[in-house]
C-alpha cells in the first residue's frame, strides 16, 4: 500500500486533509506540520505520496520535492495564483484550491496507482549482483565443473534449476553447493 503523509502549517488544516483522504478510503500514515516532519516520517515510511500546502513552517514545497526519497510523489494543494507560477515536474502534481473532494480523491487514486505500477516494475527489474556474490556464484560453478565434470553453461543451468526448484535465489544455491561439496 501506498502511504500517505500529510504536511500543512496548521494543524487543523492538516487534519481537515487527512480525514477527506479517510473518508475517501485512503489510509494516511502521518500528519504532520513542518517539513522537516514530512521528510523524518517519509524516510521512516520508504514511499509513497506527501500532500501538501505552498508553506509549510519551516519550508516551501519546491524544497521539500528536491529533499524528499525519490520513491515520494508530491501532491500540492494551493491556490491558482501559486499554481500559475509552478511547473510540474516529476513527481510533482498540483491541484488547485478551494479543494473539491472528488478532484482530490481522484487525483489521489491516479498517483497511487502510478506509484504501486512503479513499484512493481522496480521488483520485476532483475537486482545486480554485487562483486562478492558473482564471485560467490563463480565458485561454486567452479567447484561443479571440476568435481561434476559440467561445462560452465551447465553449471550455471543447474545452479538457476535448483534455485528454482527450491524457490531460493541463486545466491543461496550457489552457498549451499559450496558447504555441500566442500566437505
Amino acid at each position: 500500500m501506498t502511504n500517505l503523509i500529510v504536511a500543512f502549517p496548521k494543524l487543523e488544516d492538516a487534519r481537515s486533509i487527512r480525514n477527506i483522504l479517510v473518508k475517501c478510503g485512503f489510509p494516511v500514515a502521518a500528519v504532520c506540520t513542518s517539513g522537516a516532519q514530512a521528510l523524518q516520517y517519509a524516510d521512516d515510511l520508504h514511499n509513497g505520496i506527501v500532500v501538501c500546502g505552498y508553506r509549510m513552517t519551516d519550508m516551501i514545497y519546491s524544497r521539500l520535492r528536491e529533499d524528499l526519497p525519490e520513491q515520494f510523489d508530491l501532491l500540492l494543494l494551493a491556490s491558482n495564483r501559486y499554481l500559475e507560477e509552478i511547473e510540474p515536474a516529476g513527481g510533482l502534481v498540483c491541484v488547485a484550491m478551494p479543494l473539491k473532494v472528488h478532484e482530490l480523491k481522484e487525483t489521489v487514486s491516479r498517483m497511487i496507482e502510478a506509484s504501486e505500477r512503479r513499484k512493481r516494475r522496480q521488483r520485476l527489474q532483475p537486482r545486480e549482483r554485487t562483486t562478492p556474490d558473482r564471485a560467490l556464484i563463480g565458485e561454486a560453478k567452479q567447484l561443479l565443473m571440476e568435481k561434476k565434470q559440467m561445462t560452465e553453461e551447465e553449471a550455471h543451468r543447474y545452479l538457476q534449476k535448483r534455485s528454482m526448484d527450491n524457490g531460493v535465489n541463486m545466491l543461496e544455491t550457489a552457498k549451499m553447493v559450496l558447504s555441500i561439496m566442500k566437505n
